[in-house]
């Protein structure tokens, strides 16, 4: 079976709950299949690069998947047939990164840095 990489834009007027809702099916869509989910990653609701469907912001979801293409497809499928996602990527990759996706440390490296910049720069005049 192939590993794949799928992130998935959610709309912003989405509970945390619906979202979750949302990856529950798309996984049980992959189990039914033979496939397997092996890393589920909330992003969270961020903000948006450009306007899609009047919506400036998305709930962004990352899934790690080992399946058959024709699991990954009717996922692909759902969700164009769904209204509550605005867009979603796959790709397929050699390996599945393991631990925490680049989003979430770089997240951790800013509040490491103690916000914006992260240098002192001394009183201000």
């Amino acid at each position: 079976m192939a590993l794949y990489e799928h992130v998935f834009l959610a709309r912003q007027d989405l509970s945390q709950s619906q979202v979750d809702d949302l990856v529950q099916q798309y996984t049980g869509i992959i189990e039914n299949a033979g496939g397997s989910v092996s890393k589920t990653e909330s992003w969270g609701l961020k903000s948006l690069a450009y306007r899609m469907d009047k919506n400036r912001k998305a709930y962004y979801t990352l899934l790690n998947i080992e399946a058959p293409a024709e699991a990954v497809q009717e996922v692909e499928r759902q969700q164009r047939l769904s209204e509550e996602i605005l867009r979603s990527l796959t790709l397929k990759v050699d390996e599945l990164e393991e631990g925490q996706s680049a989003m979430l440390r770089k997240d951790d490296r800013n509040d490491r840095r103690g916000g914006r910049g992260g240098r002192d720069r001394g009183p201000r005049r």
